[in-house]
């Protein structure tokens, strides 16, 4: 098989969520990354798609299915549904919608595993050491420590996700992990951004470097029969659900009846699943023979008053509330805007107010507002820009002519919250600069007052374009009310226009007062 890398093709995923609980805003927070992404590489004219959807095997789904006394795939189809409507509730334009249990998935895993036996990097073998039932994950002695319960009882917990750990031991199928620990570091040292932000490379750099002991990828069948059989051993042994998990995204681009276009732009990822993404996964891939991702993006969480979200504490945001209050794309804006990559960020109804007060109504929405009024715009046109620039105008036209290289660099960089203040800065400059400018008073300077309105139009048409990938309905009510045609919102039309265009009809306030 041929395998073949378009770099003209981004293919963006989401984690696929685990089916043991109901959406959170965290996975909101993931959705909305990758779909921004894909957003922005469609307006630069990329071919894209996004895969996002449901991890459904593993002892934690089998475990849950009897605590509430239903079957497993009973189970996975009602909490799956909820991911899908999360989807659609937040405007997430994916084009694959992934679920473990499809059997064109069950093709893929079994064929990749396959694949690892064939090459010599799957062997059966005693396992023992800390397993996280929550994590589905062994771990070894040097990423667990103890703990004292609130009861006053001793127990081992994992270093890295908190969850509570057992010694266990068995004999499992292994996958030679071990064999990759140097062509992993040559492939993030030859790759210097396939791993971001740069604090997490350096944690993934440092568990590499510590050791990688061999990976441990079936479970016993008597122990754990929901998941995906063994080929090679399917009364006794199930595959590992990670390897099964991991596999869905070339699940979703064909794979194994072909392997073009598989390789992920970019995998978005919780930095709690980090270590599977970013040293199980390649590694996989390695032994197969398959075209590596070309960027893991592993944000930060969203905690609550400092504390990290939980039912317990009663600090949990319902992302289908919020967006019901706030409006999808306020909220879509808020996350892009606020959210953490290197660092965790305090997520808060009132920094939403904030933004949608400061930002959406204040900044860009005051300007549509004040530039398309009636008393200041009876003709309802965007006027053509002035063949020399006026000194009183160079401030705003040099910023408006910089912004899309900006905003591209932050983006291209992940750099998301600054791609989006580099758009607020000049909505700031541009609503100054029509204050300053008082076009209100120009009646009897009609060209002048032309090219104060050009600014202010030109401002919002620009900021419109950009911000599609993060408020993409309200952006394209923007560019209708300002009679910018469908073909003509790409990353290319940023640049400043030169020529007089109708203004599109009035469907109210942009971003009415919450």
């Amino acid at each position: 098989m041929q395998c073949r890398l378009n770099h003209n093709d981004a293919y963006i995923t989401t984690p696929i969520y685990y089916v043991n609980a109901v959406p959170h805003i965290g996975h909101l927070y993931s959705s909305v990354i990758a779909d921004t992404l894909r957003r922005f590489y469609a307006l630069k004219n990329y071919e894209t798609s996004l895969t996002t959807g449901t991890d459904e095997h593993g002892l934690k789904i089998q475990q849950a299915a009897a605590k509430n006394n239903t079957t497993p795939i009973e189970l996975c189809d009602k909490v799956s549904d909820s991911f899908r409507k999360l989807c659609d509730k937040a405007n997430i334009q994916y084009t694959t919608f992934m679920r473990t249990t499809e059997p064109r998935h069950a093709k893929a895993v079994s064929h990749l595993w396959n694949a690892l036996l064939n090459a010599g990097y799957i062997y059966k073998g005693q396992h023992e050491g800390w397993y996280a039932i929550s994590d589905e994950a062994f771990y070894p002695d040097n990423q667990v420590h103890k703990i004292t319960d609130e009861q006053g009882n001793d127990m081992m917990v994992s270093t890295e996700s908190g969850q509570r750990v057992e010694w266990t031991m068995e004999e499992n199928y292994k996958f030679k992990l071990s064999d990759f620990e140097q062509p992993l570091l040559d492939w993030i040292e030859q790759n210097p951004q396939v791993i971001v932000p740069a604090n997490r490379k350096k944690e993934v750099i440092s568990w590499i470097q510590a050791g990688l002991g061999d990976l441990s990828i079936s479970r016993l069948r008597s122990r754990l029969d929901w998941g995906i059989p063994v080929p090679n051993d399917p009364e006794n042994h199930t595959i590992y659900v990670w390897l099964d998990a991991l596999t869905n995204y070339i699940t979703a681009k064909g794979y194994p009846d072909t392997t073009e276009q598989i390789s992920a732009k970019v995998h978005v990822v919780g930095k709690d699943i980090l270590r599977f993404h970013a040293v199980y996964w390649p590694a996989f891939l390695m032994a197969a023979g398959l075209p590596l991702p070309q960027q893991i993006l592993a944000h930060a969480h969203w905690t609550m008053g400092k504390q990290k979200m939980s039912k317990s504490r009663g600090n949990v945001a319902d992302p289908f509330e919020v967006m019901e209050t706030y409006g999808v794309d306020p909220v879509r804006y808020y996350l892009m805007r606020d959210g953490g990559l290197a660092d965790d960020g305090d997520y808060s109804e009132d920094g939403i107010k904030k933004r949608y007060k400061k930002d959406l109504a204040g900044q860009l929405g005051n300007l549509l507002n004040r530039s398309t009024g009636e008393s200041l715009n009876p003709e309802g046109k965007v006027p053509a820009m002035a063949s020399i620039v006026d000194s009183r105008d160079k401030t705003i036209h040099d910023k408006l002519t910089a912004l899309p290289g900006i905003f591209d660099t932050h983006f291209e960089e992940r750099e998301f919250n600054k791609g989006i203040v580099a758009i607020m800065d000049m909505l700031a400059e541009a609503n100054k600069h029509f204050t300053d400018n008082q076009p209100w008073k120009l009646k009897d300077q009609p060209e002048r007052r032309n090219q104060v309105l050009y600014y202010a139009l030109e401002s919002c048409r620009v900021a419109g374009i950009l911000l599609q990938p993060v408020m993409p309905t309200k952006m394209d009510e923007l560019l209708s009310r300002l009679g910018v045609p469908e073909n003509q919102r790409s990353f290319s039309d940023a640049a400043l226009s030169c020529e007089m265009r109708l203004l599109g009809p009035s469907t109210g306030v942009l971003f009415p007062r919450l």
